[in-house]
């Protein structure tokens, strides 16, 4: 990409692909983010960020991929695959990285549709799973050999070991006799050159025949083999070599079987650096806040919404956020103010932006913000002074304006910071204005900082260009870092030269001498500025009250909706309880019928009447104060202050009354030509908008027969007895539908309904299979349509 190397380091990139690279967790990922490429078309920065932001919702939902593992292995696969033998500790981190590659593919292989881009690379892992076996069953995580990788292996350490043990014992006997143990140093053994040994005293070297293997730095001591154990030690050292060359054979098969992968396992670590490349990026948009922006032609316009400066954002600088445009017929943004108000901020940050969607990341900015896909970005940012090479400050910056005047074109942004300062300000205005009029020409955009009145005007006189200013608070003397667009700024020289702490008779008699300096443009823009104060502060004003009224909005939005979900809530309830009482009602009648059909008594008869009518009454009782409360909850909250005449919701009629009086506690209402006296917490606000309702006589009728048809006792219905297992395991529901089978049988039951769902079918066929077999059982059935269809079972019971 053209970008050239002196932009980049203008704008500090390398400090974005480091940060970039320190969310990664592989080392193939962090060698690619420093590395990161520009993409070449509209369609590779898409494919990127919509890859950046499927991993982005991936930490959010499951949390990072199982990349800890990987390993950069390519090197071990390569030199394995010429040939070379590989050490235990390589081969293990091979293991390692070939069961990561399964944990990321078992992972992503069911989100495909979810994350397709993602899905698609972990494709490229192999999968190689026997051969990880293999390497972890035949190593240890300590760097060696397992004696799982050989039989022949685990003989020959069993026999080392065996060898130890038999010298040892001879050893520990030897030390155990006080007629040799005299002619030692000390009583104990070590180890020299493979050996075991025995510390002899120089002078009784002839009591110790042996192998002298070492002696001490003065003499006095050798270190001896004694002649008893010469031919176990022999068999020793030839038993670890048969370990070591048993061992060797194990790796080269080993090193050899991972060779012949080596091109997939080249593959998977390119893919997993991938994937973990696009979690790093995901979480650098995480910690920038960034979002991914709506891509532009080369031409077309910038809007940046909410910019943040990302290298501020990353070191936890409190950023003021800005917007910054070039719309319409706007080619060019003139950026004045004071010193050290974020004029240069602003600069890179524009430029940092479109560096970073040409590298495929999300930029710090609001959603929906526009930025075109440039085809070079040209800066001259800060001082490119050169003594070596006999350049001043302002003829390095032509040198600088010189190199990007040749290589703008089409499509280019050019960032010029200070642009044509150092020199005499109206030719340095004049220089200024001819180079921004030509890169416009060649279809260049533009965004430079000045403090040159000139360039300040221009704006009035050519449409292309727009001014925007950082602002100043001129009370507490320091800058707001709030950018405007569409206003001139002052450069507020002397209230910075105060604020820096310079002698105060100085800056008096500086601003002594600048009062009516200038000509009538400075006059003009001053104006000018003042009046884009006062505009700017009405409409903040203007902007605080609506944000004030767009909060109260959304604050009474979820009062709404917190009422209208507690109303679902009671209505829920109202359903459950309902549910309930009748299961229980339900369950009564089957209970008093039973005992009636036993009994046969008209004494009892009459007794179970009267139980009947009491549960009626109290399940109408219930009902009726659940209606209430669910009535309560749904209906408006009543006026503070109840005065007569008002409408009012009665709970208990559910209806609308109007309010005619206030004793007490209590409250006369109307409804229609009907007086009642009420208590004042069943009233409620009124539910109708229109004027009081009365009601004609049709009406009333139509209302008292619809009442008493309410009233009316309803015919009492016992359902088949049903038995639910929803939800129970297999065992759990036989033992329940055994007991309920007891039951029903005992009842005299004809028929049942055994509810046990839909699901997988498992639970079905349990408890049919156990149904076929029930002594219980006549014949069962599905159930019909209302009843539940395949998800209940019907029972027919034998005759008691």
């Amino acid at each position: 990409m053209p970008f050239s190397p002196r932009t980049l380091h203008d704008l500090a990139y390398a400090d974005v692909l480091s940060a970039l690279a320190g969310h990664c967790r592989t080392d193939a990922g962090r060698e690619r983010a420093r590395g990161r490429a520009f993409l070449l078309d509209a369609p590779a920065v898409r494919a990127a960020l919509a890859l950046v932001e499927e991993a982005r919702v991936q930490l959010g939902r499951d949390g990072a991929l199982f990349l800890d593992g990987v390993s950069d292995i390519r090197s071990h696969a390569e030199r394995a695959a010429k040939g070379a033998l590989l050490e235990p500790a390589e081969l293990y981190a091979c293991a390692r990285t070939l069961f990561a590659f399964l944990r990321v593919r078992e992972t992503l292989a069911p989100r495909d549709e979810e994350f397709p881009a993602m899905t698609a690379l972990s494709r490229r892992l192999p999968d190689l799973e026997a051969l990880a076996a293999q390497l972890d069953s035949s190593l240890e995580a300590d760097g060696t050999v397992s004696e799982r990788a050989s039989p022949m292996l685990r003989e020959a350490r069993a026999r080392v070991r065996g060898l130890h043990r038999a010298i040892k014992g001879r050893l520990e006997a030897l030390l155990r006799e006080p007629a040799f143990t005299v002619h030692l140093r000390d009583a104990y053994f070590s180890v020299r050159n493979g050996r075991y040994v025995l510390p002899v005293l120089a002078q009784d070297r002839a009591e110790v025949p042996g192998i002298v293997h070492n002696a001490s730095q003065t003499g006095q001591t050798l270190f001896v083999e004694p002649q008893p154990l010469v031919a176990l030690g022999n068999d020793l050292a030839i038993a670890e070599s048969l370990v070591l060359e048993e061992e060797r054979r194990v790796l080269q098969e080993l090193s050899g079987r991972l060779g012949a992968q080596a091109e997939a396992v080249a593959e998977g670590v390119a893919a997993s650096a991938e994937l973990d490349e696009a979690e790093a990026a995901a979480r650098l948009a995480q910690a920038l806040d960034a979002s991914p922006p709506i891509l532009e032609a080369a031409d077309g316009e910038l809007e940046l919404r909410q910019l943040r400066h990302p290298l501020l954002a990353l070191r936890g600088v409190a950023v003021v956020p800005n917007d910054v445009g070039l719309r319409g017929g706007v080619r060019a943004l003139v950026i004045s103010g004071p010193n050290a108000g974020g004029k240069t901020v602003t600069l890179t940050g524009v430029g940092l932006c479109a560096l970073m969607l040409r590298a495929g990341l999300a930029i710090p900015a609001a959603p929906g913000s526009r930025v075109p896909l440039y085809t070079s970005v040209h800066s001259a940012v800060g001082d490119a002074q050169d003594l070596g090479a006999g350049l001043s400050t302002f003829s390095a910056h032509l040198a600088e304006l010189k190199r990007i005047a040749e290589a703008a074109g089409p499509g280019s942004l050019v960032l010029i910071d200070e642009i044509a300062a150092d020199t005499d300000p109206r030719e340095g205005a004049a220089l200024a204005i001819a180079l921004l009029e030509e890169l416009l020409h060649r279809g260049a955009r533009a965004l430079v900082t000045t403090h040159l009145e000139e360039l300040k005007a221009l704006t009035h006189v050519d449409a292309r260009f727009l001014n925007a200013r950082v602002g100043f608070d001129a009370r507490r003397m320091a800058p707001t870092y709030r950018l405007q667009l569409g206003a001139a700024g002052s450069s507020s020289a002397l209230e910075l030269a105060e604020r820096m702490g310079l002698p105060k008779e100085v800056v008096a008699r500086a601003r002594a001498l600048a009062t009516g300096a200038g000509g009538p443009l400075s006059q003009a823009l001053a104006a000018l500025e003042a009046g884009q104060r006062e505009l700017s502060a009405a409409t903040a004003a203007a902007q605080t009250a609506a944000a004030e009224a767009t909060a109260r909005a959304q604050q009474l939005e979820q009062q709404r909706r917190m009422e209208a979900e507690t109303a679902r809530a009671a209505e829920a309830e109202h359903r459950r309880a309902a549910a309930e009482e009748a299961e229980r009602a339900l369950t009564n009648v089957a209970s008093l019928l039973a005992e009636l059909r036993a009994v046969a008594s008209v004494e009892r008869a009459e007794e179970a009447r009267s139980q009947l009518a009491a549960q009626a009454k109290q399940a109408q009782a219930r009902a009726e104060a659940s209606r209430v409360a669910q009535a309560r909850v749904r209906a408006p909250q009543a006026p503070a202050a109840l005065e007569a005449g008002t409408r009012v919701h009665h709970l208990g009629l559910g209806r609308d009354v109007e309010l005619l009086a206030l004793e007490g506690p209590e409250a006369v209402v109307a409804a229609g030509s009907l007086k009642l006296r009420v208590p004042r917490d069943m009233l409620a606000g009124a539910r109708e908008k229109a004027g009081p309702h009365r009601l004609g006589a049709s009406s009333r009728r139509q209302a008292a027969d619809a009442r008493a048809q309410a009233a009316a006792p309803a015919p009492l219905e016992a359902g088949m007895p049903r038995c639910d297992v929803r939800g129970l395991r297999v065992e759990d529901a036989l033992r329940e539908v055994e007991s309920f089978l007891d039951r029903a049988f005992l009842d005299g039951e004809g028929a049942v309904l055994l509810v046990h769902g839909h699901g997988t079918g498992a639970l079905r066929q349990a408890l049919r299979a156990a149904l076929s077999a029930s002594p219980y059982v006549k014949g069962f059935q599905p159930g019909d349509a209302h009843q539940g269809g395949d998800g209940v079972t019907r029972v027919t019971l034998r005759d008691a």
